[in-house]
C-alpha cells in the first residue's frame, strides 16, 4: 500500500505513513453553528468522507474527530438578533432566542446536511461548551512556557505571543511582520496587534450563562484554542491528519499549529485543505447575490445527485457551480445507475460483493495518488461501458463482473443507495419483480397480437409508476427511473 496525500504544512505530495500500525486518526474542522449550513461546509464534509471511506477501504481503523463550535461571537451576535420559534410573534411579545438554544437548531441543521448527502457520522463529535478543563489546562501550559500572558488591561483576556514562537506563519509561509493585525479582541491589552485571543474576558451586556469562571476571570474561550484542546483530548498530542477547508488555512489552522507546538505537543503529520465553491467563476457572496445553498441543490436534485456533484472534483481543487451542474451530475449518476439496474437483472444468482476483490487496480491507484477522485471516477464510468457493452453481447461473466467492479467503487465513494436488488434490496424489490414482469408478460402478449393499444397503455401504465422499459433484441428490460 502506497498513499500519497499533498501536506500544507510542507507544500508537497508525501508518501502516508500511519503513525500506528493498522489505524488512522483524522481530525477535521466541523461547523460554527450560527446558520444554516452552506455549500462550503458540506464539501468539505464529503472530501473528509471520501477520504475516511477510502483509508477505511485501505484496511486502517480510522477514528474521526468533527467539533461544533457552539460559542462564538457570531453565535452571541446571531442570538440577540434571533426570536427563534416565536419569531412569528406579536414584537411586544417576542424574545430572543437563547445563544445555546440557536446552536443547538443549527447542529441540527448540519446533521441532517451531513446525513442527507450520506456523509459518516465521525466517532467523536465534540461540542468547544464540553471541554472548558482542558482549554484552561492549555492555556496555562501556554503560560508557563513563556508563549501566553494575561491581557495588560485587566479585561481579563489572555493572549498567545506570536512572537514568542518563531515558528509562527509556517504553516502559510508568511512573515510575521507581514501579518495584520488579529481581529478577534481589542488590542488595548496585547503586546503585539497580531496576538491572538485564547480567552475572551467577559463583557458587560453578555450573557452570563456564556462565561465560564477561570483563573483568568469569567470568560470564554477563543476560538483557535477550542480546536487543540479538543482534538487533543480525543486523538493525543500527534495524529494523522488535520483537515479544513482552504479558507482556514489562516489564521484559524496556523493559530491553532504554532499553539499546539508552543504548548509541546507535536499536533497533525498532515495538513489537508479541500477547495472552494464558487459560482460561475467567482466567489459566492450573499451581497451579490449568487449562491447556492445544500437546501437549494436538494430541491433539485436527488441527495446522490448532490453529492456526486459536490464530491466529483479533486478536493484541492475549485469546484465551479453553474446552472447546469447539477443536470450534468444526474446524468452521470443515470448512466450508473442504468447498468446496475439492467444487469442485476440479467445476474440471477448474485452474491455478496468482496470490495477488495472487485476493485480494479486503476481506481485504487487513482485514489491512492492523493485521493484523485476524478480520475477514479474516469474508471468507473470506463467500467460502467464496458458493462453495458457486455450486457448488449450477452457475455453475463463479463456483465457480472462489471457489476461488482461498479458497486465496490461507488460503495467506496458513498455513491451506495443503489444497490444489487433481491440478495441486498429484500423482499420489496423482489415483489416489485414479479409483478413488473407479470405487466411485461401482458404487454409482450399484446405486442405478438398486434394490439397496439393495450401494449402502449401497459407500457405509459409502467412509465407513471417510474418503471422505464427497454426494447431490445432478447425483449423488453425494465429499470427504476432515478431522480
Amino acid at each position: 500500500m502506497t498513499l500519497r496525500f499533498y501536506d500544507t504544512a510542507s507544500a508537497e505530495v508525501r508518501d502516508f505513513v500511519p503513525l500506528e500500525d493498522g489505524k488512522a486518526s483524522v481530525y477535521y474542522c466541523g461547523a460554527t453553528v450560527q446558520g444554516m449550513p452552506h455549500v462550503g461546509h458540506v464539501r468539505s464534509a464529503i472530501a473528509f468522507d471520501q477520504l475516511t471511506r477510502w483509508l477505511e477501504f485501505r484496511g486502517l481503523r480510522v477514528t474521526v474527530v468533527r467539533n461544533v463550535t457552539d460559542i462564538d461571537d457570531k453565535i452571541l451576535a446571531k442570538s440577540a438578533q434571533s426570536f427563534g420559534p416565536d419569531w412569528d410573534a406579536e414584537p411586544t411579545a417576542r424574545q430572543a432566542e437563547e445563544w445555546w438554544a440557536l446552536a443547538y437548531r443549527y447542529e441540527q441543521e448540519f446533521e441532517n446536511a451531513y446525513e442527507s448527502l450520506g456523509v459518516q457520522r465521525p466517532t467523536y463529535e465534540p461540542r468547544a461548551t464540553g471541554h472548558i478543563p482542558e482549554m484552561h489546562a492549555l492555556i496555562q501550559r501556554l503560560i508557563d512556557r513563556g508563549h501566553a500572558y494575561p491581557a495588560l488591561d485587566d479585561s481579563g483576556d489572555v493572549y498567545f505571543d506570536v512572537r514568542s514562537w518563531s515558528k509562527y506563519g509556517s504553516l502559510t509561509r508568511q512573515n510575521i511582520d507581514d501579518m495584520q493585525g488579529a481581529t478577534d479582541a481589542d488590542p488595548r491589552g496585547k503586546r503585539d496587534p497580531r496576538d491572538f485571543a485564547l480567552w475572551k474576558g467577559y463583557k458587560d451586556g453578555e450573557p452570563e450563562s456564556a462565561s465560564w469562571s477561570s483563573p483568568w476571570g469569567a470568560g470564554r474561550p477563543g476560538w483557535h484554542l477550542e480546536c487543540s484542546a479538543m482534538v487533543t483530548k480525543y486523538l493525543g498530542p500527534r495524529f494523522d491528519i488535520h483537515g479544513g477547508g482552504l479558507d482556514l488555512r489562516f489564521p484559524h489552522h496556523e493559530n491553532e499549529m504554532a499553539q499546539s507546538q508552543a504548548a509541546g505537543d507535536e499536533f497533525a503529520n498532515f495538513w489537508m485543505h479541500n477547495g472552494m465553491v464558487t459560482f460561475e467563476g467567482e466567489k459566492m457572496s450573499k451581497s451579490i447575490g449568487n449562491t447556492v445553498s445544500p437546501a437549494e441543490m436538494l430541491e433539485l436534485a436527488s441527495p446522490r445527485v448532490v453529492r456526486y456533484y459536490l464530491g466529483q472534483a479533486h478536493y484541492r481543487s475549485i469546484l465551479d457551480y453553474r446552472p447546469t451542474s447539477l443536470q450534468e451530475a444526474a446524468a452521470a449518476v443515470e448512466r450508473i445507475d442504468g447498468f446496475i439496474s439492467k444487469a442485476s437483472a440479467k445476474v440471477t444468482d448474485p452474491s455478496d460483493v468482496a470490495p477488495q476483490a472487485n476493485m480494479p487496480a486503476a481506481f485504487i491507484a487513482a485514489m491512492d495518488d492523493d485521493l484523485n477522485v476524478p480520475q477514479a471516477l474516469g474508471v468507473l464510468h470506463e467500467t460502467v461501458r464496458a458493462g453495458n457493452t457486455a450486457l448488449a453481447a450477452g457475455d453475463l461473466e463479463a456483465t457480472k463482473e462489471a457489476l461488482y467492479s461498479v458497486v465496490s467503487m461507488t460503495g467506496v465513494l458513498g455513491l451506495d443507495s443503489v444497490k444489487m436488488p433481491e440478495a441486498v434490496q429484500g423482499r420489496e424489490h423482489a415483489a416489485l419483480k414479479v409483478l413488473v414482469e407479470a405487466q411485461l408478460e401482458a404487454r409482450a402478449a399484446a405486442r405478438a397480437s398486434k394490439d397496439w393499444a393495450a401494449s402502449d397503455a401497459i407500457r405509459d401504465t409502467l412509465a407513471a409508476a417510474g418503471v422505464v422499459v427497454e426494447d431490445g433484441a432478447d425483449g423488453a428490460t425494465w429499470s427504476l427511473k432515478r431522480d
